[in-house]
């Protein structure tokens, strides 16, 4: 008979020093399948990535190239300018108002003008009436009670008040009206354009002075109208 040669006995190792002996739970989860829960996986290296290469600098933008029209020579853009500026408001042009009067008539036609601007709705603190000649009347009467009292009455601006022509107040009011009642024409002339700065809005002339009466050169103008 043939002799076969004995199979070597494979012993289980036993562990070295320091190794605990294995477990039976462990052998078993070993060789259990694994049942559920998410699969083991590898753990994964993080690579980080290459930083950009910096690219070329921009270039700096190029002038604007002229505009060629049709003909071939270049033709500039003109810069933008300022802004055109408006023209001012006109100065409301004071109206002048004329009233044919000889020296003795001018008192009395002055004051049927002060009537009716009254009775048209004008306030009596916006009318000044100015002579060229003698006192009006009721100025002679209001400097019965003072001087004092009298300037009071212009400043306070409540009623006509009546003055002198050559008044050096700084005194302007929406109706002026100009009494020829004496004086020169030269004198005249000059009253005449003192009184159209001061008035605002109407200038009534009881008499004769102005361009239009004298034509002295250099007056004031304004916009006759005949009444």
């Amino acid at each position: 008979m043939p002799v076969f040669p004995e199979e070597p006995e494979i012993h289980e190792s036993l562990p070295g020093p320091g190794v605990p002996f294995p477990r039976e739970s462990d052998a078993q989860a070993l060789h259990a399948p694994a049942t559920g829960g998410a699969p083991a996986t590898a753990p994964t290296t993080v690579t980080a990535a290459p930083a950009p290469v910096p690219g070329p600098r921009p270039a700096p933008p190029r002038p604007a190239q002229p505009r060629v029209d049709r003909s071939g020579s270049p033709r500039l853009i003109p810069k933008p300018g300022p802004a055109p500026r408006r023209p001012a408001a006109a100065t409301p042009q004071v109206e002048v108002r004329r009233i044919a009067a000889t020296p003795a008539q001018a008192l009395e036609r002055a004051d049927d003008a002060v009537d009716q601007l009254l009775d048209s709705g004008r306030n009596p603190g916006n009318i000044l009436v100015l002579t060229v000649g003698g006192a009006h009347p009721w100025q002679q009467h209001e400097l019965s009670f003072g001087e004092e009292r009298y300037w009071a009455q212009l400043a306070e601006g409540g009623d006509v008040f009546y003055a002198d022509a050559a008044l050096n107040r700084p005194v302007r009011r929406e109706v002026v009206v100009l009494v020829v009642n004496g004086g020169s024409p030269t004198r005249a002339a000059e009253t005449y354009t003192k009184a159209l700065a001061r008035a605002t809005g109407l200038l009534v002339v009881c008499g004769e002075a102005g361009p239009a009466a004298t034509g002295v050169s250099g007056a004031a103008p304004g916009r006759p109208v005949t009444a």
